[in-house]
């Protein structure tokens, strides 16, 4: 296990986790009581011939196992590597990042200081009392190729850009805060129809009203939920379109490109997480550490803001 001298480098330098100290503090603070009972219960719940407690203990404290995954997450470094930093056997960080993700995914988005977004109900919902505009737009994240002989091989290559992919939906506000991160999809799953499953006709159509931007992949969406849903202009005119339409389409698309480009900065934010630029690790683990991404940049998005000097 790295020592106290280590730990304290590793939580004071943002650029190792891409978090301020006071965000890890509050992430151990409020994950470790959660990391601990699940602890507890698993060794409870197994048949055992030894007391809950006995045996070896833990050479790696759950501070250090957060400060792993979160290096991880930032880095996509291997586990290899993390296993000669924290002094312990490759095995004991796979382990301890498989928990800890998890019950970093579960913690949602915050909007607030303690307030958070976990599904996109309570988004839309959180959009329509604020009465704030949401963005959304697709992201594809580079996964492994699956192994040669499996029935869904082909599903994971993108149409766009034609490589092993999944897909995630990314909601921001105007400001490109990121809202939320839906659970990823196979590449082949297109924009609009990963919407679809996910909910959003509903929720628009039955909900509160609220504006939603989003690019021409969603066209048809805004027929379907009573124009909340704003997408780039349609062309009418495929050729020969008279100078006068020209430059109205021209200056409607900028319009809307202008106001749209924010979501394309909360996904930058994201990217700059090295775990989702390219996902070496099981395609089952990416919707976990997709979602815990977001909730770790939303934390420190809101802790930013909040201790920046009022002008």
């Amino acid at each position: 296990m790295v020592g106290n001298a280590t730990r304290a480098a590793i939580i004071s330098d943002r650029r190792v986790t891409g978090l301020s100290a006071e965000v890890i503090a509050e992430l151990v603070a409020e994950i470790g009581p959660l990391w601990h009972e699940r602890h507890q219960t698993r060794l409870a719940s197994r048949p055992r011939q030894r007391a809950v407690g006995a045996g070896a203990k833990h050479r790696l404290v759950f501070v250090d196992r957060l400060l792993a995954t979160l290096v991880y997450l930032r880095h996509a470094t291997t586990h290899d590597v993390l296993a000669c930093w924290f002094g312990v056997d490759r095995s004991t960080i796979t382990r301890a990042i498989g928990e800890v993700r998890p019950l970093l995914a579960e913690r949602g988005c915050t909007v607030s200081p303690g307030v958070r977004l976990r599904t996109l109900a309570e988004v839309i919902d959180h959009l329509g009392a604020s009465g704030k505009t949401g963005i959304i737009d697709g992201t594809e994240i580079r996964v492994r190729r699956p192994a040669a002989g499996r029935k869904d091989r082909d599903k994971f290559i993108s149409g766009k850009n034609k490589q092993n992919a999944v897909k995630t939906m990314v909601v921001t506000d105007r400001d490109g805060r990121v809202l939320f991160c839906s659970p990823t999809k196979p590449g082949s799953c297109a924009d609009i129809t990963h919407a679809r499953q996910l909910g959003l006709v509903k929720l628009l159509a039955q909900g509160p009203a609220v504006e939603i931007l989003a690019d021409a992949g969603y066209q048809g969406l805004g027929a379907q939920t009573g124009g909340r849903v704003i997408t780039p202009p349609h062309r009418k005119f495929k050729k020969n379109a008279p100078t006068w339409y020209e430059e109205m389409h021209e200056r409607q698309r900028k319009a809307h490109s202008s106001r749209r480009i924010r979501v394309e900065h909360g996904i930058a934010h994201l990217k700059n997480w090295r775990a989702l630029t390219r996902h070496l690790g099981r395609r089952e683990h990416m919707s976990d550490t997709v979602q815990a991404v977001a909730s770790l940049l939303s934390h420190q998005q809101i802790t930013d803001l909040a201790s920046a000097p009022q002008t």
